[in-house]
């Protein structure tokens, strides 16, 4: 494997169709890149259907190590996992929406990220979908 031929990126190559060596990438590919391009960098407009699509997301991704209710006692942490903050806890609810954003995109002490499972537009509604369960803790 160490003496394969390597294509340069200017040359002829017979592996694809259009003879090209470097190709476009597929369509609806996310740059792991960081930078302001991001064509998410804003929360779209909460609603019903935000909310439940982040419902739908978060309990997919989410409710392993979270909980169904945002606790942070999910079947993985009753399995000796290391336990998540309770989303009920003041430091998060004061959070920016960005924080839990950036928190699915790249991560957080135990947490890997997510950026390759969840896309941009289902990180803004689990975010949605967590502000919705803050609020129905709250006292």
């Amino acid at each position: 494997m160490t003496d394969q031929r390597k294509y340069a990126e200017w040359e002829h190559g017979r592996l694809f169709r259009n003879g090209r060596v470097v190709q476009a990438p597929p369509a609806g590919t996310v740059s792991r890149s960081a930078g302001s391009a991001d064509p998410m960098a804003e929360r779209p407009p909460m609603s019903l259907a935000l909310v439940q699509r982040g419902r739908e997301r978060f309990e997919i991704f989410c409710t392993p190590c979270h909980g169904r209710s945002g606790d942070g006692n999910g079947i993985v942490v009753q399995r000796g996992f290391p336990h998540p903050p309770d989303y009920a806890a003041p430091r998060l609810v004061n959070a920016p929406d960005r924080y839990f954003y950036d928190v699915i995109t790249n991560g957080h002490g135990a947490m890997y990220s997510y950026a390759d499972r969840v896309p941009p537009k289902d990180r803004w509604a689990i975010t949605a979908y967590i502000r919705a369960l803050q609020r129905s803790r709250a006292s």
